[in-house]
């Protein structure tokens, strides 16, 4: 995945994640892409610097202060606690039902499940919007 700083022609600022960097380039061709904020198709990737990556960076969040690692991670919690208390749940039929909502075919709800890297792709790749949902914290039980 790769993540993009983008704007739209009204100055609106948000990021988006693409499978690889070519995906900005088609899905921007086809009009896919849009400001959420306005729903303008206007949009533009702006000037980033590049990610180095180190074992830092890889190591989920370990190399910064403990005060901004558990902040994080209780953000991350309550993101996912929101989708699950106010999303159906539609377990492994996710990409078909996402699929479904996009074209019209199944009434308009958040929704969240199960989908194969494939499945995601495919929906990507099609303009279908998804994000992947934040893993659950470890329960304390399993935790040393």
């Amino acid at each position: 995945m790769i993540k993009y700083a983008l704007a739209c022609e009204h100055g609106h600022d948000f990021e988006g994640w693409f499978g690889a960097s070519a995906d900005f380039d088609d899905q921007a061709a086809r009009g896919l892409l849009e400001c959420p904020v306005c729903a303008s198709k206007a949009v533009r990737k702006q000037i980033m610097s590049p990610a180095v990556g180190g074992t830092k960076a890889q190591n989920g969040g370990a190399g910064l202060p403990p005060e901004a690692r558990q902040m994080m991670m209780e953000a991350m919690g309550k993101v996912r606690a929101h989708v699950e208390d106010n999303f159906d749940y539609v377990g492994d039929t996710f990409a078909r039902e996402a699929r479904a909502i996009h074209e019209g075919k199944s009434e308009e709800r958040g929704i969240y499940g199960e989908a194969t890297p494939t499945e995601v792709k495919a929906l990507v790749e099609d303009g279908v919007p998804v994000a992947a949902l934040p893993p659950a914290p470890p329960k304390k039980t399993d935790v040393n």
